[in-house]
């Protein structure tokens, strides 16, 4: 009983802080101008059973974070009418928005993706970055 609940605090602990979130989309627009980065927007909303699949598999795996170091990571509920301001129409959550320092939209994902779809688009948005 012990060392499973030691397991699962190290797998929780490794969800957690697998990934250095922003707390705020402002926070994050300035720090991409700052240190030169895109920005990734994780939008989600609290009752989300695919939100929490897509932070739970696809997030927590380490090649998709190894991926995701070059980018000023933010997490933003979909009822956050101040991160929304900045952002085009959510159509659903989990939506992934890949945006430049400029707050130009790179690449938009909508919905759950596992690591191998979700690599590729990281893959797609890379090279729209290097133009």
């Amino acid at each position: 009983m012990m060392l499973k609940g030691i397991s699962i605090l190290i797998i929780c602990t490794g969800v957690l802080f697998g990934l250095d979130w922003v707390k705020d989309i402002d926070t994050a627009f300035h720090l991409a101008k700052k240190e030169n980065k895109s920005i990734m927007v994780f939008v989600e909303s609290e009752h989300c059973r695919w939100c929490k699949k897509m932070k739970g598999r696809t997030l927590s795996d380490e090649n998709v974070q190894k991926r995701l170091e070059h980018f000023i990571l933010v997490k933003v509920m979909r009822e956050d009418k101040n991160a929304m301001q900045y952002l085009p129409e959510v159509r659903g959550v989990p939506t992934i928005f890949f945006m430049d320092k400029e707050k130009r939209i790179l690449e938009d994902i909508l919905g759950y993706f596992d690591v191998l779809d979700f690599t590729s688009y990281i893959d797609d948005v890379e090279r729209k970055m290097a133009k």
